[in-house]
């Protein structure tokens, strides 16, 4: 058994550096997903798989920073950042070029930038942790993206159809899981903040 590490964790750990990884690709992803305006299948190829890399250090920053005790005060923060800048580039890259309905980019922007800053005003109550709706939300999200991102309908014509109503039905239900496990943290953060009030001692 390993012992427990003695003292507060150190700034620059893998969790730490793979956040920072991630905030990092966010520039790179969005110059690659603009070049020559999005219309280039080499370019929409690129801009995935920067996009993918990305997502992937999402899916292990987190896991390791628990599973080997390296949660910091500047993980906690940056990792909630890095994700919503991730996810908003990649939206607002894609409506802009016209290719992901703005109203989709709105309602999943205002979610997880409300959500971010609730986390903050809370932070101090304690943190709450991901649910299985969140990780449900997250991986939906980054799925409906990666369809979009692709250039499925170049790539495959005579299927083009099919491709626009797989990303419209995984966007959808992207945006319903946003929705709903947003309310759910709100409640969660109500309560949290409730039970820190209760829990403080009566001075009258």
């Amino acid at each position: 058994m390993n012992p427990a590490p003695a003292g507060p964790p150190p700034l620059l750990n893998i969790a730490n550096v793979l956040t920072g990884v991630r905030l990092a690709l966010v520039p790179v992803f969005v110059a690659v997903l603009v070049t020559e305006d999005g219309t280039s299948t080499g370019w929409r190829l690129a801009a995935f798989g920067v996009f993918a890399v990305a997502a992937i250090t999402d899916r292990y920053d987190g896991e390791l920073a628990r599973r080997r005790g390296l949660v910091t005060a500047f993980g906690t923060i940056a990792d909630p950042i890095a994700d919503k800048a991730l996810t908003g580039s990649a939206l607002i890259g894609l409506s802009v070029l016209g290719m992901a309905p703005w109203w989709a980019t709105v309602v999943i922007m205002v979610r997880e930038i409300g959500v971010t800053v609730l986390r903050f005003l809370v932070l101090r109550h304690g943190i709450i942790p991901a649910s299985r709706g969140g990780k449900a939300k997250t991986l939906v999200q980054t799925l409906a993206i990666g369809l979009y991102l692709l250039p499925l309908t170049e790539l495959f014509p005579a299927a083009a159809g099919a491709v626009e109503l797989l990303r419209w039905t995984v966007l959808v239900v992207a945006v319903v899981l946003t929705v709903v496990t947003g309310l759910d943290y709100v409640l969660r953060a109500a309560r949290l903040r409730s039970a820190a009030a209760a829990a403080l001692p009566d001075t009258s």
